[in-house]
């Protein structure tokens, strides 16, 4: 593969992508961040300023068994955009480097069709939850012949309850909880042209003194962990321009509580696949596209979703 794209058609973060909470899960990086998701930043250190925009259509609410709740209609539409500064320092002695993140997403539209006048679905929107990150890009290991083999990063996030919440409404752009979200990421080079990448991450969230009112006359809850990853397969077609397709992974491994308790029935899972592309202008300016058909929800939404991301360096 050509050096120009190999060494970083990707921002160098997380994204926290706010689809409206319906369920006890916080927003996640559901396949926000794709094609070479391990490669380090496209321009090397400095500033970079991320802009994703985020179509969901959700055509389903499932239960535990992933059949579709009994409500007349069921319609979510939702629209956010999500903006990410991140920072990329000089490397370290040994070609490391450092950097940090910050993520804000904001749900600009949600329209509920729920067959009752939105008296069982009702959504708030506004700002959502603030990610901050620290992380690590480790030296890229090379080829033989100089092209890239393996290049791999690690980074510490930690969602805010910063977004707005409103205990009456089902949807929220904010959790009102604080969540731990590390995550590796890698890309393999199989070939010069083609590789894959992953992004794996793992999800600890706190306790809500403020829970919906869907949950009765309680004092608290707190939603399980859970592990997500993002993957994907991508071939260059030359310097600028790749495509391939994508996927991401949802499994909730912890019970929900509620005071304290156990509460079992709630885990969510939900796994998803679409094609994509991404391109190159420059190695300061890029765009990827990402779509993605959603599959065998439990305790969550399953729908179609878009995404158009913007990278620019400062």
């Amino acid at each position: 593969m050509r050096k120009t794209l190999s060494l970083g058609l990707l921002a160098a973060a997380s994204l926290c992508s706010t689809l409206a909470q319906a369920y006890d899960l916080p927003g996640l990086n559901l396949g926000s961040t794709s094609f070479y998701d391990g490669a380090p930043a496209p321009d090397g250190p400095g500033w970079y300023l991320s802009e994703y925009l985020l179509y969901g259509k959700t055509s389903r609410f499932n239960d535990q068994d992933g059949r579709k709740l009994p409500l007349p209609k069921q319609e979510l539409t939702t629209f956010a955009p999500v903006t990410q500064l991140i920072y990329v320092g000089q490397p370290l002695a040994n070609g490391a480097m450092p950097g940090f993140t910050a993520i804000l997403p904001w749900l600009a539209h949600a329209d509920v069709d729920d067959g009752l006048g939105g008296q069982a679905l009702s959504a708030r929107e506004g700002v959502g939850d603030l990610t901050l990150g620290a992380f690590l890009q480790l030296p890229t290991s090379l080829r033989p012949d100089g092209g890239p083999r393996l290049a791999q990063r690690v980074e510490v996030d930690i969602l805010a309850p910063t977004g707005r919440y409103d205990r009456e409404r089902a949807i929220n752009p904010g959790s009102n909880f604080w969540s731990f979200n590390p995550y590796y990421a890698a890309t393999y080079w199989l070939t010069p042209q083609w590789s894959v990448s992953g992004r794996f991450y793992y999800l600890w969230n706190g306790k809500n003194d403020q829970p919906l009112r869907s949950f009765g006359d309680v004092s608290d809850t707190q939603a399980g962990q859970a592990l997500h990853a993002n993957l994907t397969t991508q071939y260059a077609l030359n310097d600028r321009l790749s495509f391939g397709l994508n996927g991401y992974w949802l499994r909730q491994i912890t019970d929900t509580q509620v005071d304290g308790h156990d509460v079992s029935g709630r885990r969510e899972k939900v796994w998803a696949w679409g094609p994509g592309f991404t391109y190159a202008f420059s190695k300061q300016n890029l765009i990827t596209f990402n779509s993605y058909f959603e599959q065998d929800a439990e305790n969550r939404t399953e729908g179609r979703k878009f995404v158009i991301n913007f990278l620019h360096k400062l």
